[in-house]
């Protein structure tokens, strides 16, 4: 009785795995096959974009090569990648030339620094603002934040990406990194970009946000 005792039980745990597996699996796919509302938005947002650049006047992708463009390369949404960060303002902003793809310097007031936690490993990046933007309506609380990480010159352009945030009065900003996004400079040589500065490189995988442009 013992022996068929045991087999039940074996039995019966066997049975509990592989339903368990099987659940874990399809809820696995579920989420694969219903995306987020947040996943949504993006997608949306990102085919919005991409319309934009095939037809627009304003498409920074030169006229002759539309007709062949289809469509950014992007890593997938992943919210694990939207990062509270703290903001720390400089007392006595200093203004610098910032060098870009061409030789254009543009003013830019070095506002301060947000410090984040990625896997609990703490990082900072430095946050601008264009002088000349600042001027114009509808700018008035714009910060921009250039940085490059370990995809950059692989997945993502060498030259680094851009976080466009907005200040608050919390003290804190929030980057989504998904949302990270090429200079123009990527998709053609009429445009003259920011270089990101040596400070604002991150000592990680930032698998987010737009790849870099195959042509």
């Amino acid at each position: 009785m013992k022996t068929l005792n045991s087999i039940y039980i074996y039995s019966a745990i066997i049975l509990t795995f592989f339903v368990l597996g099987n659940t874990i699996a399809f809820g696995q796919e579920s989420r694969r096959d219903n995306p987020s509302p947040y996943a949504l938005e993006l997608m949306r947002e990102r085919q919005e974009k991409d319309m934009d650049f095939k037809t627009s006047d304003n498409s920074p992708i030169d006229a002759a090569s539309r007709n062949k463009f289809n469509g950014l390369y992007y890593f997938d949404a992943d919210t694990s990648w939207i990062i509270s960060a703290k903001l720390t303002l400089f007392e006595n902003p200093d203004t610098i030339a910032m060098k870009t793809t061409t030789d254009r310097l543009p003013l830019y007031l070095v506002f301060g620094t947000v410090e984040f936690r990625i896997k609990d490993t703490l990082y900072r990046l430095t946050v601008y603002r264009n002088i000349d933007l600042m001027k114009k309506p509808g700018y008035e609380d714009y910060l921009f934040i250039p940085f490059r990480d370990y995809t950059s010159g692989e997945q993502s352009y060498g030259g680094g990406r851009y976080l466009d945030v907005y200040l608050t009065q919390t003290g804190r900003l929030t980057l989504d990194f998904n949302k990270a996004y090429n200079p123009w400079c990527v998709y053609s040589r009429r445009y003259s970009c920011p270089l990101t500065p040596d400070e604002n490189y991150l000592n990680v995988y930032v698998t987010a946000g737009e790849k870099n442009y195959d042509y």
